[in-house]
């Protein structure tokens, strides 16, 4: 790469590195703050905490990356404008297509670290993070049985334990659920046990008695039974799915799905060949974003007033970008087989950048209409 270059790419990387640490502060201290009281009220420690945040730390910068090359190859174009640099690197001969290639260059890189996020590490977090939010669910529901105590984990729910042994067997077991408007269930066994399954945690009850109220006609029902097993996942209203979402999956496995693979995430072929291209069309989104953010501000060239309507222009032009993009992504959920959706976004955005660089490196061609125009 030429001096100007690597000059312009290190302005664009140093200010996209700033601009990607503020944003990913601010949108991981929203989502912090929510986690932050969900987990203290559940009785985590801080280093769950800390653990739990650092797993959403990928997804967060999925985000945030695209936003930060806009904004960095904005604010990069804008300055070199203010100090007059591309008017004096114009004035040796460069074009503004010669003067892109940095920015593309820095495109390149943002859309290769997004690609990065997209393909491995935001579904590993995103699969680590449902399996430790599986773990402290069952912790939670742990706690909720305590020995010698009347509690009520969720509304129109009671339960006492008389003794927790060592080995985890719960004595004296009595459970009431009135969630249901039509009917109340008591139970009481002399032995329990909280056992972990697939589904979630489940209470099993030996040697007992369930009771069954029907609030209407007021007839209870009993019933005597060797062993029942009871929804603990249910008192915390949580409950764990056996399909495993396609998002926690790599895009490694999703490369050759196996028949395995379409039957725990529910997903056809062509849905998950979507799913992998939609990760790829989200990544390259960076490289339009930087693109359209130079060219806009070349387009300007040197002015006393500032280069603030090319900005808007520039933001006026990703609009259109993510408006296209949303229109995408819904016609493609009806249409899985057409997987070439997701890059229209990014084919517009580039057009819309190289338009700009032609209007950028023809800059008096419209003031010559406009003057033929008048003396007509």
């Amino acid at each position: 790469m030429a001096r100007f270059d690597r000059y312009l790419l290190s302005q664009l990387l140093t200010l996209f590195g700033f601009f990607a640490l503020v944003l990913v502060l601010v949108y991981w201290i929203n989502r912090a703050v929510s986690l932050f009281d969900q987990l203290i009220a559940d009785g985590q420690s801080a280093w769950v905490f800390l653990e739990l945040t650092a797993l959403t730390l990928p997804g967060v910068m999925r985000i945030v990356l695209p936003i930060a090359a806009l904004v960095a190859s904005i604010y990069a174009t804008n300055r070199l404008a203010s100090d007059s640099e591309l008017v004096v690197v114009q004035a040796t001969g460069y074009s503004p297509y010669r003067l892109a290639r940095g920015a593309l260059a820095f495109g390149l890189i943002a859309s290769a670290m997004t690609l990065a996020l997209t393909h491995v590490l935001v579904p590993l977090s995103l699969d680590r993070y449902s399996d430790r939010q599986d773990e402290i669910r069952q912790n939670v529901t742990s706690r909720l049985l305590v020995e010698g105590r009347f509690l009520t984990p969720t509304e129109n729910v009671t339960i006492y334990i008389r003794d927790i042994t060592r080995e985890g067997e719960l004595r004296d077991l009595f459970l009431s659920d009135s969630r249901r408007q039509t009917e109340s269930l008591t139970y009481t066994a002399a032995r329990a046990f909280l056992v972990k399954t697939d589904t979630g945690p489940q209470l099993v009850m030996i040697d007992g008695m369930a009771q069954s109220l029907d609030r209407t006609t007021g007839h209870l029902t009993t019933t005597r039974f060797e062993d029942f097993a009871y929804d603990v996942a249910g008192l915390t209203g949580t409950v764990q799915s056996q399909d495993r979402s396609i998002s926690l999956v790599p895009s490694t496995e999703l490369l050759r799905p196996t028949a395995e693979l379409l039957a725990e995430t529910g997903q056809t072929p062509e849905q998950v060949r979507l799913e992998l291209h939609s990760r790829t069309a989200q990544a390259i989104l960076a490289l339009a974003g930087s693109l359209i953010g130079f060219a806009a501000l070349v387009t300007g060239g040197f002015s006393r007033f500032g280069v603030w309507r090319q900005i808007l222009v520039a933001i006026s032009l990703v609009i259109v970008v993510k408006i296209i993009e949303t229109i995408a992504i819904n016609q493609v959920r009806q249409m899985p087989a057409a997987w070439w959706l997701p890059y229209a976004p990014i084919v517009v955005g580039l057009l819309m950048g190289l338009g700009l660089l032609w209007l950028a490196d023809h800059p008096h061609l419209f003031r010559r209409r406009i003057k033929t125009g008048a003396v007509v």
